[in-house]
């Protein structure tokens, strides 16, 4: 499989965003062993938590940008309602 045709310019962005997580998770590891509260380590996996879901939502996004677009090619505006609502609902993911 070659590997930069599915390279998209957000994936470095999701990779910064995805090693900053990996650090806070390395943290909140240090944080249990340490014996810091549980309200303190609760509040920085939530914030773990968030970070993967945002490097997940961006990287669905950036899929059905490019590559949905590139599948379907183009289309004239009365048959695009159907793609275009696929992109919208995937916002709630």
């Amino acid at each position: 499989m070659n590997t930069t045709s599915n390279l998209h310019e957000t994936h470095l962005h999701i990779v910064k965003r995805l090693r900053r997580a990996n650090g806070h998770l390395l943290g909140v590891i240090e944080m249990i062993e340490g014996g810091r509260s549980c309200l303190d380590i609760a509040q920085q996996l939530h914030a773990v938590e968030k970070a993967i879901a945002q490097a997940k939502r961006t990287l669905i996004h950036d899929h059905l940008d490019h590559c949905l677009e590139e599948a379907v090619g183009p289309l004239p505006r009365e048959k695009r309602g159907s793609v275009d609502e696929f992109k919208e609902i995937a916002k709630y993911l």
